[in-house]
């Protein structure tokens, strides 16, 4: 037996009314559109399990995305400043 999420989702109508927006839009990234899906899904009580299994994704990604949101609500699905690695060279360094 599945053990509940340690990130309950409960969402205003603000919250609900955009989600339903962004998981019905056929123009925003599909990733957008996942993250969406994920936490109206969690919104309704779904495992995170379950959550995998219907949209075909790990069960990592939609821990992530439920916790993200449970902590920073909206702007949490919102993409994340990227960490890769600083360019070697500065532009103006380059001949």
């Amino acid at each position: 037996m599945a053990r509940p999420s340690l990130y309950p989702i409960e969402l205003s109508e603000d919250e609900e009314r955009e989600l339903r927006h962004r998981a019905a839009r056929y123009t925003l990234p599909y990733r957008e559109v996942q993250r969406a899906k994920i936490v109206l899904m969690a919104a309704e009580g779904l495992e995170n399990g379950e959550i995998a299994l219907r949209l075909e994704v790990r069960v990592d990604t939609v821990r992530k995305w439920r916790k993200r949101f449970f902590e920073q609500r909206l702007a949490g699905l919102d993409e994340a400043p990227g960490r890769g690695r600083k360019p070697a060279f500065s532009p103006s360094g380059r001949r």
